[in-house]
């Protein structure tokens, strides 16, 4: 299985399925001197981990991170920093409820296309590295990611902004900070969460799922961030959001709204601001031929219903080619969207963080 990786400087690699032994997260390019602790990874964890409320899988794992290579005396070394998640949840009756419908097609889900591309071998316990539990891997490796932002005065915060039809007021960036994890929504308006949460809950009794929107932002990137052409930082933050399962569209800025306006309408108007260039608007999403123009960075994106439903869906036998129903009975999320928020954070840090190790280096070689 290839593309296991993200990152050229700042590179991740992870590996561990939902129902293995354990995850693990290798961190190339992690500078030396950082103090590091598990403390410092497992708040996010936390946020990122399951049986948490009654829109998420009851799934009891308690994601605890070790460091388990790339630490001295609590300071990083340079060396290539390795964190693992041990599951702890897997009892041998699931194996045995997901072995029962190992043959059917899930729709939604990538059952199929697994089986296309690595038949007889494919895991098919809770569909292996296709299933979200891989991303806890990411939201460890993204707090170191986010704790080396931190020392530039970087901040990245996401949220929900939608859930289940529901659409989160426009809001001040400190107000979502200090509201995001004040209800199960993950959504910093009460009142739009209060909602939120009674629509999936209405699902969740009719054996459906709901799906939502994520929106990242990133607070203190200076401007010149980002490379032209094919790694513009654009595109690299499309690829980590892309890459998180059940992500099937990522925006910047004004995003797909901006195509029914006039160029008018969206264009960000400089001015001067304490001798510091700034813009007016934001439609541009802080980014400017994929460069970074110093403004706020704002990325949303789109999540799907979970797959996995009580409701009986149509299916075929992947084997027969018969048809048949199918019906979740093993554990669910009503709603990912919630837990996608510290995943998002997570490849937006990765994302940065890689591209800041670019920029200085080149910028290293820049005559004066």
């Amino acid at each position: 299985m290839l593309g296991n990786s993200f990152g050229r400087m700042f590179r991740l690699t992870t590996a561990g399925e939902a129902y293995g032994p354990a995850l693990v997260a290798i961190l190339d390019g992690v500078p030396c001197g950082l103090p590091l602790t598990e403390a410092d990874i497992q708040p996010d964890l936390d946020r990122r981990r399951p049986h948490q409320s009654p829109i998420t899988s009851p799934r009891k794992e308690t994601d605890q991170v070790k460091i388990v290579a790339g630490v001295l005396d609590g300071y990083t070394t340079g060396a290539p920093l390795a964190l693992i998640i041990y599951n702890v949840d897997t009892p041998r009756e699931h194996f045995e409820q997901y072995r029962a419908v190992s043959q059917l097609m899930l729709p939604g889900h990538a059952h199929y296309t697994y089986h296309v591309k690595y038949g007889k071998y494919r895991d098919w316990v809770s569909a292996g590295r296709a299933n979200g539990r891989e991303t806890a891997a990411r939201v460890a490796a993204g707090a170191v990611a986010k704790k080396l932002l931190g020392r530039k005065g970087i901040r990245v915060v996401a949220y929900t902004k939608e859930l289940a039809g529901v659409v989160c007021p426009e809001m001040d960036f400190e107000d979502i900070v200090a509201n995001v994890e004040s209800n199960m929504a993950r959504c910093p308006d009460q009142k739009a969460a209060e909602e939120m949460i009674a629509r999936t809950m209405e699902a969740k009794s009719e054996g459906d799922t709901v799906g939502g929107v994520v929106e990242v932002i990133a607070r203190g990137v200076p401007a010149g961030v980002g490379e032209p052409v094919f790694d513009k930082l654009s595109a690299v933050i499309a690829h980590g959001l892309m890459s998180i399962g059940a992500v099937k569209g990522v925006e910047i800025g004004g995003g797909f709204a901006m195509t029914r306006k006039r160029g008018s309408e969206i264009h960000d108007i400089p001015y001067v601001e304490n001798g510091k260039v700034r813009f007016r608007t934001n439609f541009a999403g802080g980014l400017l031929g994929g460069i970074t123009n110093g403004e706020d960075i704002v990325a949303r994106c789109a999540v799907k219903p979970t797959p996995t439903m009580r409701r009986p869906q149509p299916t075929i036998n992947m084997l027969t080619l018969e048809e048949t129903t199918i019906a979740g009975q093993t554990r669910y999320d009503v709603t990912i969207v919630p837990r996608v928020v510290p995943v998002a954070e997570a490849m937006m840090a990765l994302a940065l963080v890689d591209s800041l190790m670019m920029y200085r280096g080149w910028q290293s070689f820049v005559e004066e």
